[in-house]
Formats: C-alpha cells, sequence, structure tokens
C-alpha cells in the first residue's frame, strides 16, 4: 500500500497564524483572519471576481502596504459572509463590489 501525502498549498498552516493559540479576550480570533486573509489570496490569484484584484491595485497605488490593502479587502469580504445567512440571500457580486469601493 502506499501512503498519500497532502500537496503543499503554499503557505504554510502555521505562517497563516492557524497555530497560533486563540484567547477569547483577544481583538478578533486570528485562525478566522487567516481564513478570511486566504479567501482574499484566493480570488485575486484567480481573478475571481475580478474587482478583488482590482481594489487591491488601486489600494496599493494609493500607497497602502499590501498586507493593510489585504486586510482592507478582508474586511469586506467578512462583511459579506456575515451579510448572507442573515439576509437569507446568496452572495450579492453588487454588494460585495459596493464594499470594495467603499475602501480608501
Amino acid at each position: 500500500m502506499s501512503s498519500k501525502r497532502k500537496k503543499n498549498r503554499g503557505s504554510s498552516r502555521k505562517a497563516r497564524a492557524v497555530e497560533q493559540p486563540y484567547d477569547e479576550g483577544t481583538a478578533f480570533n486570528p485562525h478566522l483572519k487567516a481564513a478570511i486573509l486566504e479567501v482574499v489570496e484566493n480570488q485575486v490569484r484567480e481573478g475571481d471576481p475580478p474587482e478583488t484584484r482590482q481594489t487591491l491595485e488601486r489600494l496599493l497605488a494609493v500607497g497602502y502596504s499590501r498586507k493593510h490593502a489585504t486586510e482592507m479587502i478582508g474586511s469586506a469580504v467578512a462583511e459579506e459572509i456575515w451579510a448572507v445567512p442573515f439576509s437569507n440571500k446568496p452572495f450579492d457580486r453588487a454588494r460585495f463590489t459596493a464594499l470594495l469601493e467603499k475602501l480608501g
């Protein structure tokens, strides 16, 4: 029998803050933050939706660091993720694009 190994998917779990301990008294959950930032990076890499990459380029052009710009976009992703179950509607590209346009 041969053993299967997981493919290297880029950044390590440690680099994505997945192994950080989470204290409920902190202002944010580092595991959730890492997951949302991974969503942003995937959207930029895949160009889907293209507005995410366009927003990153716009924020970089006005002087934000890549880290700060990615975190800003992450806030829009988090807001859209939060809105979906509470509005009982699927992902709304127009709503998400409007959130991205407000950044910067």
